[in-house]
């Protein structure tokens, strides 16, 4: 059901496309560019990394690629600059905060809401 790739499988799904095993940042399990989430084979199946990524498909169409990409850096940066080390710096980025935010909400995990 998808378009093979040496590297992965690209995979058509309502709203998304899904690449499996496509180029994923070290450190990272999936990440997302638009309408295209990129994730390692090995976390393929992860509801909650999934939902957590689609939150990010929605922000893009929301906020437009320009947008999204200098809210998205310009928060990391800026806290970058406030001394924050990457990943206390990537967990407090905006965009973050809400998509884990909402895809616990939506998965019935519990949360008190973004900070």
């Amino acid at each position: 059901m998808g378009t093979s790739l040496r590297i992965g499988r690209i995979e058509q799904r309502p709203g998304y496309r899904l690449w499996v095993g496509g180029p994923v940042p070290h450190g990272a399990d999936a990440w997302t560019l638009g309408s295209l989430v990129i994730v390692r084979a090995r976390f393929a199946d992860r509801t909650h990394l999934l939902t957590h990524e689609l939150e990010h498909v929605r922000q893009w169409r929301e906020q437009g690629p320009l947008g999204f990409l200098r809210a998205y850096l310009a928060a990391y940066v800026g806290w970058r600059l406030r001394l924050y080390p990457h990943a206390a710096a990537y967990r407090r980025i905006p965009a973050e905060v809400a998509a884990e935010w909402r895809a616990r909400r939506r998965l019935h995990l519990g949360c008190d809401g973004p900070a």
